[in-house]
């Protein structure tokens, strides 16, 4: 077991523990007036439904929100800011000096699939410590849960050529590391991002853009520029003036050892077409071809008929290809009395309802291994037969971190996960056209 305390490899050297709303602070403080932020209470991460027209969507940032969980501290800094503002009072600020997250965590594993009122995550803690983590770990899991969603669909419909995740300029910078590591969960291939493959182990790979034609005085002289320094296993970008030429351009400077050639602009499944017919011709039959420009798994599925090798993937992918955040939400659904019964909660709201008691989950799965419904069991493991699989692993216990869920050694283990979790699912996950969650949720009460 590991404490949670911050360390170079989690990639977070600053304290996380204002990436909060003002509002959890203060429910805190009157918490703490009333007396009730003593008891004990389980909180749910859970989504009412998934993305319009989507059929399951992919767990992912649960080892980002464990590692930042180290930094949650409430150091000098930090309380002379809420000081400073009159955020809460002294006594609130006492109990922040002294925070450490002593609780439980338990959840699905990252790269899991999950449907609607899946209990992805639960936090059992006094209601103190669980409520000033709400922000923190809605903000971490929606985004990269959002993008793995997203880029699940991207590699399920490429099959086996690979994605590249290049979305960095699109999007803030931690969101950049965000989103690779979690298009890598997914079945992506590889990152640009540097930060993202110095934190968690991913490859990164690239090669040059348009501007480094531009640079130099021609075409020509730009290749072998890029030859000499990298070899020719390399990706030239060959549409910066006109594709053909700069196709026969690229094979007179590197030859037939050239990796890629990379379109980037116009109809991509015409000239990938055109363009493999030349290097054919050419005799680089070896030689692979790249594509980007605004992909997403519309088009990815649109190019399966080219002879494409590969596709870089970046504005779609880190937005969540139409689908930002994955909408999942935070809820109290058990609590207990002063005298220590368990109490049941659930909020009532039309539209906007839960279901209160702790839930357990597991995948039903029939005799040959695919999967029929998401058992969800309130209060009760639901009654699971022996070919069924549970869904819910400890995370952190009283406090301590379990070994095996942060770092570059939990992104391996959640691609792992994500390919089997997605192979025992129905094969209308493949279809992109807008459908019902591909199994059922199933509640068994006690």
């Amino acid at each position: 077991m590991t404490e949670l305390t911050s360390t170079r490899d989690t990639g977070w050297l600053l304290p996380t523990s204002l990436f909060t709303d003002h509002y959890e602070l203060t429910m805190l403080q009157a918490a703490l007036r009333s007396g009730a932020a003593h008891r004990r209470s389980v909180f749910e991460v859970f989504s009412r439904r998934l993305a319009e027209g989507r059929r399951y969507g992919v767990v992912a940032g649960t080892g980002r929100l464990l590692e930042g969980l180290a930094t949650f501290r409430f150091g000098a800094g930090e309380l002379d800011f809420l000081a400073d503002h009159r955020v809460v009072d002294d006594a609130t600020l006492q109990w922040l000096a002294d925070f450490h997250f002593s609780g439980n965590i338990f959840g699905y594993a990252e790269g899991e699939a999950y449907f609607p009122y899946s209990p992805i995550l639960q936090v059992e803690s006094s209601f103190a410590e669980a409520c000033i983590l709400e922000t923190y770990l809605l903000s971490v899991l929606n985004y990269d849960s959002a993008v793995a969603s997203a880029a699940s669909r991207m590699t399920s419909v490429a099959a086996d050529r690979p994605c590249i995740e290049m979305g960095a300029r699109r999007i803030n910078e931690e969101a950049a590391v965000a989103a690779a590591r979690a298009a890598v969960i997914a079945g992506f291939d590889s990152t640009s991002n540097l930060a993202a493959g110095e934190r968690y182990g991913v490859k990164t790979v690239g090669t040059a853009a348009h501007s480094f034609t531009l640079l130099h005085d021609s075409e020509r002289e730009a290749f072998e520029a890029q030859v000499t320094a990298l070899g020719r296993d390399t990706t030239l970008l060959v549409d910066t003036y006109d594709v053909e030429q700069g196709v026969r351009t690229a094979v007179e400077v590197a030859g037939t050892a050239l990796r890629n050639v990379r379109l980037d602009s116009g109809d991509l499944v015409e000239q990938a077409h055109r363009v493999r017919r030349l290097l054919d011709d050419l005799g680089n039959t070896s030689t692979g071809i790249m594509v980007t420009s605004d992909l997403d798994e519309y088009a990815i599925a649109y190019l399966r008929s080219a002879p494409v090798d590969s596709y870089g993937v970046g504005t779609r992918l880190v937005t969540g290809s139409g689908a930002p955040t994955a909408s999942m939400v935070y809820k109290l659904v058990s609590r207990q009395d002063d005298d220590g019964t368990w109490v049941d909660v659930a909020k009532a709201s039309s539209g906007k309802g839960s279901m209160g008691g702790r839930k357990f989950a597991a995948r039903q799965l029939d005799a040959p291994g695919r999967a029929t419904a998401e058992l969800v069991g309130v209060n009760e493991p639901p009654d699971a037969d022996s070919n069924d699989r549970p869904l819910q692993h400890a995370l952190v216990l009283d406090g301590e971190l379990q070994p095996g869920w942060t770092g570059p050694e939990a992104v391996v283990r959640a691609a792992r996960r994500h390919q089997d979790s997605r192979s025992e699912l129905p094969a209308a996950v493949r279809r992109l056209q807008p459908g019902e969650p591909a199994i059922p949720t199933v509640f068994t009460e006690a």
